[in-house]
């Protein structure tokens, strides 16, 4: 080893010996940093992570590191020295050696010398180490082949420019090898096996923060292999023609090479089928299976078939994907312990299983458009996943899988979204929608005991047939509960009764139910179930029949337990359309689509109107978007809703969006005939101002701006105090629905002002605050002055201070409607009373519940906006991915809204974007300039450092003839 490293000493001495290598090493760092803050425009995509750095990586290695090996061995023919190194005592691998690690150790220099970038990274937002470790270790393996290729062309040429083009088109091939522009003429099989020999392809997956063994043994098989071709090269310089003793030599060297070759092919080989040895060093653990995983298929019941339909023949930037979900579909199967069956197939191959994808699933080829070499075509290409357990199923495509990011320089990458949580999620709907009651009184964590308070004596008529159903249905389901179910009816005005009345106001808040508007008598007809500490109301939707009271009771166990399909109720405005300036009709400018298809991922979304006064029974959740022209009956819906136990949603921002019907840009107007009024009771107040924050988000916006004499128009994005951008330092980070999330932008929000009294005795958690440069307006105008405020486009009025945006609460409500007549049994008219229903109106027949048990819970968001979708395509086209931020948020309200928190932290470790904190234009030039400066001075030190090291060795002393 003393050889090697005094052989590394010598090249290192060479290298600094002249400016070459600083200059080589130069040009890569300003060429990196000019593609990471020009080309890819890092401040402008506003991304906490360094992959901009990492995707330009191997491009620029292959000019460095051939520049670096192209005298190495060239040199030492060109000058004669060759034949000196040769006989020298020291083996020929050892020559080779120390040339590679010197090399190694100037590329070592260059890569460190860009952490100054991710260091920066760090600094402005809250990156995740893994994937920079990922991608500089990637970087070193990749290094490392490089170098062996370079010195194994160096060592097959005595000049130093042919050498360093030879070694940029060797190596330049490896990784164009594995392209999109290579595979797709190949076809797929020949363009798999591409990939697997490109290195860019074993980059990228290292780069992500995943040290795969097949990644690792493949870059050191590459630089084992041509360090033994190096070896064999310089070898075959000193090598004699000819004598018998000679050939057996060269004939054992050469043998020991191909030995060693054959080794490392055949190693990569039996490697290939292994996927599970790999560290995942993402800080989220993005890429292995979580414990809510392992958990969902440890428990399955029967068989859990995935297919992956794949075309052998597919769009290029799609083709790569493949492995990888191959890898992770066989992971889901060993963790199944069996009870999850993987298949991959091609249906173009196989027509009875395309005919079955086509007719039973729903499952279609899509049109890609591809070129050969000859000309652009349409290819038919499948890319979906099949999850199949009993009669349930759920089809994933391309669009469900991947994200899609363009680049400025016209290149697109396309990587898959969140793996993990598209297949648990999607595994998680089928299995628990497959699930009956049996099931779900198994998965109880106590045992339930189902109580149906009735008063015979004082219950009207029409309702007794109704006793009789759900004494039928409840004493069903306990006979065939096997002790989990316990049903059992108690009479308050019974003497010897443990519950009266008085109890049951006390305790539950249910007031007894008057017979009539003008009787004395009342009633009791409730079904409470209890498990454990929890307790909720039961009344069945629409009538007393015995299907929808099981259904009521069936729905009301589940929701006790975690694993079951939940229930979104979802209301929204009316969409009613407007009249423009000429009289034209045209649709509403605000909607709320895109939050109904996020929610439709992991529950069954119910679009409701609450007309009717109340929520049905088996919802388990009811999310309310940007309340307003609500009657009585429905704010009763959803006051009674929480009543029984539920939890609300409600973004409830006091202004609404809008086109000006004269052209003239956005509006915002008040909102009316909401549930301000009752949210006040509650003990949350959305105020009627709307929250400023200089820590916000862009906005485009037309300017006018003078060109050469002439004013112009055009759009530019400015800051705009409206769009308050909450960091995490702004948000609840011990609550769930905040927790993991990067940012959430909080668009036309109404600050919440929350009654401490009321809240004393609850749970509450402040989500999200705005920073305390924020302030409040009431002026509804909100189109910017740039010219009398260029800063912020507004005045800057009163105190400046954080303000509460939402917040989540559990415990006791009190109704809105305490002491008041229950709207549905209001007169119609005035001056008419409502006549008795002709049927019983199981609403109607509870009445008004005062007061919630403490399991109720409600979440109150000072803004609708922030889920509009107009809102989200001007948030699109500036910040890309940033409105996922807001879903995710709304999303994780739902999961702690139904107690169903599995998927949250799956979600959370890689959907959400990683965002820059907000900065001037000056900072960024600042941060941008500093790099470039302590690059520079960088690279001054180690010139300095090398220059004294050099200048303070001490010369060898020759010794004389006479001293000998």
């Amino acid at each position: 080893m003393k050889q090697t490293l005094t052989i590394t000493k010598k090249e290192l001495n060479a290298y600094f010996s002249s400016p070459m290598a600083l200059i080589f090493i130069g040009v890569f760092l300003a060429a990196t940093l000019f593609v990471f803050f020009w080309v890819d425009t890092f401040f402008a995509r506003g991304i906490a992570d360094v992959r901009p750095m990492f995707r330009w990586m191997p491009v620029l290695l292959i000019f460095l590191v051939s520049a670096l090996t192209m005298r190495q061995w060239s040199e030492e023919e060109q000058s004669g020295s060759l034949e000196m190194l040769l006989t020298l005592p020291v083996n020929t691998w050892q020559l080779v050696l120390g040339k590679f690690l010197a090399v190694m150790s100037l590329a070592a220099i260059a890569l460190a010398l860009t952490l100054f970038l991710p260091l920066t990274v760090a600094v402005l937002g809250n990156l995740d180490w893994g994937p920079v470790i990922g991608g500089y270790i990637a970087a070193i393996l990749m290094a490392a082949a490089y170098a062996a290729i370079g010195l194994f062309v160096s060592s097959r040429t005595a000049n130093q420019i042919v050498s360093l083009i030879l070694s940029v088109l060797l190596s330049g091939l490896f990784y164009l090898i594995g392209s999109s522009g290579v595979t797709e003429f190949a076809g797929e099989s020949v363009g798999n096996l591409l990939r697997a020999l490109s290195v860019g392809y074993h980059f990228e997956s290292i780069q992500r923060g995943v040290l795969d063994l097949r990644d690792m043994a493949y870059y050191l098989s590459l630089t084992g292999i041509f360090l033994a071709f190096n070896v064999v090269s310089v070898n075959s310089k000193g090598w004699s023609k000819t004598g018998q003793e000679a050939r057996a030599y060269n004939r054992a060297a050469m043998l020991t090479a191909g030995l060693l070759v054959a080794n490392l092919i055949v190693l990569n080989i039996w490697l290939a089928p292994l996927s599970g040895i790999r560290l995942d060093m993402t800080a989220q653990k993005a890429y292995s299976l979580s414990p809510t995983t392992r958990a969902i298929l440890s428990n399955l019941q029967e068989p859990l078939l995935i297919r992956g339909y794949f075309s052998q023949k597919t769009h290029p930037l799609l083709a790569p994907l493949v492995p990888r979900i191959e890898d992770m579909l066989t992971e889901y199967a060993a963790a199944s312990n069996g009870k999850v069956q993987v298949e991959f197939v091609d249906p173009a191959k196989d027509p009875e299983l395309e005919a079955e994808a086509n007719q039973t699933y729903g499952i279609r080829p899509v049109p890609f458009q591809v070129a050969d070499r000859y000309q652009a075509s349409v290819i038919n290409s499948y890319f979906d996943i099949l999850i199949r357990y009993g009669d349930q199923n759920e089809v994933l495509n391309f669009r469900d899988l991947i994200d899609v990011e363009a680049h400025r320089d016209g290149q697109v990458d396309v990587r898959l979204r969140n793996l993990e949580y598209d297949l648990t999620r999607s595994i998680k709907k089928v299995v628990y929608g497959f699930q009956n009651l049996d099931a779900a009184l198994a998965a109880l964590p106590q045992n339930a005991t189902l109580t149906l308070y009735v008063t015979p004596k004082t219950l009207p008529e029409p309702l007794q047939d109704a006793v009789d159903t759900i004494k039928k249905v409840g004493r069903d389901i306990e006979a065939n509960s096997q002790g989990k179910f316990t049903f059992q009816v108690v009479d308050p005005d019974d003497p010897n009764s443990p519950v009266n009345r008085q109890t049951l106001q006390d305790t539950y808040g249910l007031p007894a139910i008057p017979v009539s508007l003008f009787s004395a008598d009342s009633y009791y007809l409730h079904m409470l179930l209890q498990v454990g500490d929890q307790t909720q109301l039961i009344f069945p939707n629409g009538d007393m029949s015995e299907a929808a009271v099981r259904s009521a009771i069936t729905s009301a166990i589940k929701r006790n337990t975690s694993g079951f399909l939940k229930v979104v109720g979802l209301w929204r405005p009316p969409q009613t359309p407007t009249q423009d300036m000429t009289g034209q009709m045209r649709p509403p400018f605000s909607s709320w689509e895109t939050i109904a298809q996020q929610l439709e991922q992991d529950y069954e979304v119910r679009p409701l109107d609450l007309n009717t006064g109340y929520v049905p029974a088996d919802v388990d959740a009811l999310f309310v978007i940007a309340p307003q022209t609500m009657n009585d009956k429905q704010r009763f819906a959803v006051d009674q809703y929480l009543m029984r136990g539920g939890s609300v949603i409600v973004a409830a921002g006091n202004y609404g969006v809008d086109m000006d019907p004269f052209g003239n840009g956005l509006t915002l107007k008040p909102l009316s005939d909401g549930l301000g009024e009752m949210l006040k009771s509650y003990g949350v107040d959305p105020q009627a101002s709307l929250v400023m924050d200089t820590q916000n988000e862009p906005f485009p916006v037309v300017v006018n701006r003078n060109l050469n004499g002439v004013q112009v128009q055009e759009i530019q994005a400015i800051n705009y105090p409206f769009f308050v951008d909450v960091r995490p330092d702004g948000m609840a980070k011990d609550h769930p629905i905040a927790a993991n999330l990067p940012a959430v932008t909080m668009q036309w929000v109404s600050p919440l002002t929350l009654d401490e009294d009321k809240n004393a005795d609850r749970t509450v958690g402040k989500l999200l605050n705005s920073s305390s440069n924020s302030w409040l307006r009431s002026d509804t105008n909100i189109q910017p002055d740039l010219q009398a405020y260029p800063e912020t486009g507004f005045p800057i009025e009163g105190e400046q201070k954080s303000h509460l945006l939402a917040v989540a609460i559990q415990g006791s409500f009190e109704s809105f409607f305490k002491g008041k007549e229950s709207p549905l049994q209001a007169p119609d008219t005035e001056g008419e009373t409502a006549s008795p229903p002709p049927a019983p109106d199981p609403a109607a027949s509870v009445g008004v519940i005062e007061k919630s048990p403490e399991s109720a819970r409600l979440v109150v968001i000072g803004s609708s906006e922030f889920l509009d979708d107009a809102v989200f395509d001007i948030s699109r086209n500036l910040t890309r991915d940033r409105y996922l931020n807001n879903l995710q948020f709304a999303q994780n309200a739902v999961d702690w809204a139904v107690e169903d928190l599995d998927l949250l932290n799956i979600r959370a470790r890689a959907s959400q974007v990683q965002v820059l904190k907000p900065m001037p234009e000056k900072e960024q030039s600042f941060w941008e300039g500093l790099n470039y400066a302590l690059v520079l001075l960088a690279l001054i030190v180690v010139g300095a450092i090398w220059y004294l090291r050099r200048r303070n060795e001490k010369e060898m002393e020759l010794v004389g003839k006479d001293e000998g």
